[in-house]
């Protein structure tokens, strides 16, 4: 069995740096590390709907943007039998190895609200700066499946940011 997910990278300037969410998952038996909001798309669920469920549920946060979710295209068969939701992520994961099989896709966000102190398993819910971010990285403090995601919007950040200069 295949677990599908929809993950988020919530983005907020805090005098003029870049933060993203990030929290701590609470697993029994599991070593405590930072990942970022999202989960299983249920079933028939659009990927969309639930990466604003997943962020809500997890962080108590409302999203307000998803990159891309303006060009979405949604098909429907005329025969009623399909409808499709095509929308460019962010980047996604696919494990090649490990105990669990799983794929998954990242969108960048932005979001409205306050964070929960406690949201559903998570603790910990915050705005990371990111040399945070960096710092939490060099100790692996990050859960596997969000490293590379959260190691690419860190390359891809300062690589528009220099661009700017």
């Amino acid at each position: 069995m295949i677990h599908v997910n929809a993950r988020a990278i919530l983005i907020q300037l805090i005098n003029t740096e870049t933060h993203i969410v990030i929290q701590k998952r609470l697993r029994h038996g599991e070593p405590e590390y930072y990942e970022l909001p999202g989960g299983r798309i249920e079933e028939f669920e659009s990927i969309t709907d639930a990466v604003r469920r997943e962020v809500y549920e997890e962080t108590g946060l409302t999203i307000t943007e998803i990159e891309n979710e303006d060009t979405q295209l949604i098909t429907n068969n005329d025969n009623g039998g399909f409808s499709i939701q095509c929308i460019k992520p962010f980047t996604s994961y696919q494990t090649i190895h490990g105990p669990v099989d799983s794929f998954g896709v990242y969108f960048i966000c932005k979001a409205s609200g306050q964070i929960l102190e406690h949201g559903d398993g998570s603790t910990d819910v915050h705005w990371a700066s990111m040399n945070e971010l960096k710092e939490l990285l060099k100790h692996n403090k990050f859960s596997d499946i969000d490293k590379a995601a959260v190691m690419l919007f860190i390359r891809d950040r300062i690589s528009s940011d220099s661009n700017l200069s």
